[in-house]
């Protein structure tokens, strides 16, 4: 390597390779790991100053054997060097990969046939085109007996695989980002750091109109089994989101509070069903889950259809 690269290119490519390891090995994500650890950049930096230190000892080193020789012996061995530095060996090698006659040994390959004057040269096939055109078929081969003969996988069933993954995980990912939950998708929650955002939230936004403990005030009593709107998880959440009755319910609060927000203050109106209050206002509405009073649930359609809302 010494004899084909000049130092001021080994250094940094050594370097650059050490670097793209530890890059690799660490993995720190989308800062440089220098960056994100700086006793990896100390590290880096020792490395450079012991390769530069290196190539310094070992330039010395041939300067001191060149003294040792003699005129003519340093003149062949600099001459030599400079050859080299000159990357004779990539000329060569193009030479060797076109694989033609020289121009004083074209005599050789010339044809009989003569047009008008112009010989032709039977030059060989170049190596490089050769080589490629016997991998090429050796591809073929395998090619063919991977995908037509063995029925391989091929690019529509890598492409149905990664949509099958892709579905897995944005469903994932929704479990898990909660602002993504809407009037079909949301549930109860049930997890006491849920309703105690939730129970925040009311207190910010609704005491004003339904008081603290949820008993009513110009706004229904949130804690009897009567509602206007409707009173599961779904409807409470479509009026916290969409408003009350037109000219006579709560605004929409959609705008100010965020999708999982919403959700966990109607999961924390839930919560007050069966406490008592210092001070109930009266029933307002149908009775909620009594047959007698109030049939099931609408359908999921007739949610979106209505501007419910928690009143």
């Amino acid at each position: 390597m010494r004899n084909l690269i000049p130092s001021w290119v080994r250094v940094p490519l050594v370097f650059f390779i050490i670097f793209g390891i530890t890059e690799y090995i660490i993995d720190s994500g989308d800062k440089p790991a220098f960056v994100e650890y700086p006793v990896v950049g100390l590290f880096l930096l020792l490395v450079l100053l012991i390769l530069i230190a290196i190539e310094a000892i070992i330039g010395a080193l041939e300067n001191v054997m060149l003294h040792k020789l003699d005129a003519e012996a340093r003149a062949r061995f600099l001459e030599e060097k400079q050859k080299t530095y000159q990357f004779t060996w990539l000329k060569d090698t193009y030479i060797k990969l076109v694989g033609t006659k020289p121009i004083e040994e074209e005599g050789e390959i010339i044809l009989d046939h003569d047009y008008d004057g112009i010989k032709e040269l039977d030059n060989n096939l170049p190596p490089w085109w050769l080589y490629a055109f016997y991998i090429s078929i050796v591809f073929a081969a395998v090619y063919l007996l991977r995908f037509h003969v063995f029925n391989g996988e091929n690019q529509f069933d890598e492409l149905e695989t990664e949509l099958a993954d892709a579905k897995l995980a944005i469903e994932a990912y929704k479990k898990t980002a909660k602002d993504l939950v809407d009037v079909n998708t949301v549930t109860l929650l049930t997890d006491a750091s849920d309703l105690s955002a939730g129970k925040t939230t009311f207190e910010t936004n609704c005491v004003a109109c339904h008081m603290a403990d949820g008993g009513g005030g110009i706004g229904p009593n949130l804690t009897d089994k009567y509602w206007i709107l409707g009173g599961d998880i779904k409807h409470v959440f479509k009026t916290v989101s969409e408003g009350g009755r037109s000219g006579k319910g709560m605004i929409a609060w959609k705008q100010q509070l965020k999708p999982a927000q919403i959700a966990q203050v109607a999961s924390y109106v839930l919560s007050l069903q069966g406490t008592t209050p210092a001070n109930p206002k009266e029933p307002q509405g149908d009775l909620w889950g009594e047959t007698d009073a109030n049939p099931a649930p609408a359908a999921e359609a007739d949610i979106e259809a209505s501007t419910t809302t928690v009143e």
